[in-house]
């Protein structure tokens, strides 16, 4: 099953590792080219910290050779704890965390900076709408190293490993890529899978645990008008909803203190 109509659940343990929210709209070239100082006074209760960052872009094919492109300035604007991180560019606008507290919480910290840009740019429109959860189940954190993933995870999303005759520890790499509407304006694209994480921090040990990874990346597209932007992130919440729970077994609900 990949959609559940189960109530919505506020689990004690939570699997996400990173939520971000981006919307994209047409490039406002003055975002690139002069400091957001009035943005950042309507925003700097909650995000004081602010750093500006050159971001280097791929080389784009013209005519079949590469030619490289300028820099985009990206503006990040952090909270004072760290927890959440805001970041404008010429073409979109997103708030990221990576110690998600619940909807409620997230689309109350978006809130105050989509309203602020809103009225200071003026977008025509946003062209892409997203909300992306990136999930990372660790066995070991939830008291579950001796339980399959096959117990953890509904079939759509374990490829071969849903087969009893294929012992996990001869699993060397699986993973299940997908992409669907979920309805006539929404998008979903998933990645499940095993892996292990790394950590890019000089001669600091590797996690050396074998993790089941559920990304969900969820978008709007069309043109959705400024007003709308909200109802359409939580649009895309309601769905996102839908997939996580038919995605998870009663044993991981239960692990994660439903």
């Amino acid at each position: 099953m990949l959609f559940s109509d189960r109530p919505r659940t506020h689990y004690e343990k939570t699997l996400a590792h990173e939520v971000i929210c981006q919307l994209r709209f047409p490039t406002i070239l003055s975002i690139n080219n002069v400091e957001p100082a009035d943005f950042q006074e309507r925003i700097r209760e909650d995000f004081p910290q602010y750093a500006r960052k050159q971001d280097v872009l791929p080389p784009q094919i013209v005519n079949g050779k590469p030619e490289p492109q300028p820099p985009v300035t990206n503006y990040h604007f952090l909270s004072q704890d760290g927890r959440w991180k805001l970041n404008l560019t010429k073409d979109f606008i997103a708030l990221s965390t990576l110690s998600y507290p619940g909807w409620e919480e997230f689309a109350r910290m978006l809130d105050k900076p989509l309203a602020a840009f809103i009225q200071l740019y003026k977008p025509a429109y946003f062209q892409r709408v997203g909300l992306r959860y990136l999930n990372i189940v660790s066995r070991t954190a939830l008291d579950l190293e001796d339980v399959s993933w096959r117990e953890l995870f509904t079939p759509a999303y374990l490829g071969p490993m849903a087969e009893a005759d294929l012992a996990e520890d001869r699993v060397v790499n699986c993973a299940c890529d997908t992409q669907f509407k979920l309805d006539s304006s929404c998008t979903a694209k998933i990645h499940a899978g095993i892996g292990r994480l790394k950590t890019n921090i000089p001669n600091a040990p590797q996690d050396p645990e074998v993790k089941f990874i559920f990304d969900m990346d969820l978008s709007m597209g069309g043109n959705t008008a400024c007003g709308l932007a909200a109802a359409a992130l939580e649009t895309l919440h309601g769905h996102s909803s839908r997939v996580f729970e038919g995605a998870i077994t009663d044993r991981l609900r239960d692990a994660m203190g439903r």
